[in-house]
């Protein structure tokens, strides 16, 4: 099991290298060519949700991806920090810090934004698993892969 992890200050600009680098791990690892657009746009997707939540919560640490080849099957998961983020509002009742602890004013328009990214997400990605907790969100997305026809 071969994995690369990447963490990257909150900066809109570093999406787009988060998405060069996926792209280039699931060639590597042997995922088909004609779902390497998908691969970008989820991670991009993503990317650009954990930065969202990064910067509209203050918080400072960096984003982390996690690209990891395994014998038939290449996953990436994409993680924040922000307490409560990666669920819908409501499902995250309870979790210190979440949105709804927050005045409404400051998600009116991340809320949609996020459930929007969430669902073009599982649009892309067949495989997908978002889950959040006091320690933040995870976005966990698979594909299937061949590593032998890489080496091809």
């Amino acid at each position: 099991m071969a994995t690369v992890e990447l963490l990257f200050s909150a900066q809109p600009e570093h999406v787009r290298t988060a998405r060069l680098v996926a792209a280039a791990v699931a060639r590597r690892a042997g995922v088909d060519d004609a779902v390497l657009d998908e691969v970008r746009l989820a991670v991009g997707e993503a990317c650009s949700r954990a930065v969202g939540l990064h910067r509209s919560n203050g918080v400072t640490t960096p984003v982390r991806v996690v690209l990891t080849e395994e014998e038939k099957t290449f996953s990436i998961e994409v993680g924040d920090e922000v307490p409560g983020a990666g669920v819908a509002a409501a499902d995250a009742v309870g979790v210190p810090g979440a949105r709804e602890a927050a005045p409404a004013e400051d998600f009116d328009d991340a809320g949609g934004e996020d459930e929007m990214g969430l669902a073009v997400i599982r649009g892309l990605v067949d495989d997908v698993e978002v889950s959040a907790g006091e320690d933040g969100g995870t976005i966990r997305m698979s594909w299937p892969a061949n590593p032998d026809a890489a080496l091809g």
